[in-house]
């Protein structure tokens, strides 16, 4: 159970602060999510925060 980011990211940043386990980073050329960290904010939230943020919608399930 986690969260990946699709090549349509545009390193906004916008999901950083919105991870409750801090499960996302800035990669080489796109943000990226942990896949051992998140929980897809399961016992934070009831929905994944990131998604509801991200402008281009380039999150998905893993």
């Amino acid at each position: 159970m986690s969260m990946k980011i699709t090549e349509e990211c545009i390193s906004c940043g916008a999901c950083v602060p919105e991870c409750p386990t801090e499960s996302i980073t800035e990669g080489d050329t796109i943000y990226v999510i942990n896949v051992d960290t998140c929980v897809e904010c399961e016992g934070h939230y009831d929905e994944p925060q990131c998604l509801s943020v991200c402008p281009v919608e380039s999150i998905v399930k893993a």
